[in-house]
């Protein structure tokens, strides 16, 4: 009997692969998916965040702050005010010593030691005292208005007669000569002619522009050639032997006519526009920036523009009534003060003010002693700031374009 066939053994089979859970399978794939979407999504915030310009680079809270940065240079820059106001006092055909000066004034405003009497007195108190602040009144609201103007319009080339003020205030004080009104009343009559100017740019620009600053620009421009026409009626219509002269010379800008009774009110009107000005600094520098980051902000435009409008109209009026039309102080003045601390107008602003003062102050003392004549001051602050402005044009000209 044969054995039975031996039945070969099947061969090894490896087990299959578990495959993963699907728990965790799903969780990996969640997980790279949610990765993936977070890049992206950051990618497509990075593009779409435009960069911020140089302005906005000062962090918000240093932008905030009651006293800017620069403040050591602002003090300093008061200190060499003082001493140029001293100065000043002694600068004229009748000369004083600086110790003479200090006695007289700190005899006068503080009641300290004995003063002096007589025609130095009369001199320092009557006549260049007045001179003097008009000087630094004049200077500090032509140059801080000019800042405050080329920050909201965002263009370095805006000056405070932008918007035909400068013409309107002259017209009225050229009718004002025209038919024989006495100081305070040209004063008034030139202030209220400068502020019916802005009123009709700014009309102009509401009624055609929808509150455009351009067609603000451009209705500036409009009235102020309306204006310079009447200016030139005035002064054909004017007596060639009396009136003419005088209104041409107050139209060159002189500090002559000032008077401590005369500056009372200007005073106020420019000390209350520049505590205004300073209140808006920070949302007026935000501005700058873009509207874009100012909305970010919670900054309200139409509120800021009215405000900066208003303020540095009244004092842009107040300073042509008081001296006349003088030119290039507001243009030339913050690119200097842009040099010293930067672009920001919250740090602008205290030394465009104390620049302003100081540069007409010198003007005006190399108005009083050049020459036995009295120079206007019109003309040399043209004479001064046009070589000027040409440099400017040579190195950042292609900035501005």
């Amino acid at each position: 009997m044969s054995a039975p066939p031996t039945i070969p053994s099947p061969p090894a089979v490896p087990p299959p692969a578990v495959p993963p859970a699907a728990d965790e399978t799903t969780a990996d794939e969640t997980r790279a998916d949610e990765t993936t979407a977070e890049s992206q999504s950051a990618d497509a915030r990075q593009k779409a965040v435009p960069a911020r310009p140089v302005e906005a680079a000062e962090p918000v809270r240093a932008q905030m702050r009651l006293w800017p940065a620069d403040s050591g240079r602002t003090i300093l820059l008061g200190v060499v005010l003082l001493v140029l106001v001293v100065i000043s006092f002694g600068l004229g055909r009748y000369s004083l010593s600086p110790v003479t000066v200090v006695r007289i004034l700190a005899h006068e405003v503080a009641g300290i030691g004995a003063g002096v009497q007589g025609q130095d007195r009369a001199v320092v108190m009557n006549i260049r005292l007045p001179r003097i602040l008009a000087a630094l009144l004049v200077g500090a609201a032509l140059s801080s208005s000019g800042a405050a103007y080329q920050t909201m319009f965002r263009n370095p080339l805006v000056s405070p007669e932008v918007l035909g003020v400068a013409a309107g205030a002259g017209f009225g004080a050229s009718v004002s000569i025209l038919i024989g009104l006495p100081t305070a009343a040209l004063q008034t009559m030139s202030f209220g002619c400068g502020l019916l100017a802005a009123v009709l740019a700014v009309t102009i620009a509401r009624v055609v522009g929808r509150g455009s600053l351009i067609i603000l620009v451009l209705g500036g421009v409009i009235i102020g050639a309306m204006f310079n026409a009447l200016i030139s009626s005035a002064q054909y219509l004017a007596n060639p032997e009396t009136t003419l002269p005088e209104i041409t010379f107050w139209l060159f800008g002189n500090l002559g006519r000032a008077s401590m009774h005369s500056l009372i009110l200007p005073s106020m009107i420019i000390g209350v526009c520049l505590i205004v000005l300073y209140a808006v600094r920070w949302p007026l520098t935000v501005l700058a920036t873009g509207d874009d980051e100012a909305r970010s902000l919670g900054v309200n435009r139409t509120r800021i523009w009215a405000v900066t409008i208003t303020a540095s109209t009244l004092m842009t009026a107040t300073a042509v009534s008081i001296a006349g039309i003088i030119g290039w102080v507001g243009l030339v003045v913050p690119h200097l003060a842009r040099f010293a601390v930067g672009p920001s107008f919250n740090r602008m602003l205290p030394m465009t003010t104390m620049l302003g003062a100081a540069y007409l102050l010198v003007v005006d003392d190399v108005a009083r002693t050049a020459t036995t004549l009295d120079l206007p001051l019109g003309i040399l602050t043209a004479l001064i700031g046009a070589p000027f402005f040409v440099a400017l044009l040579a190195k950042a000209g292609r900035q501005w374009l």
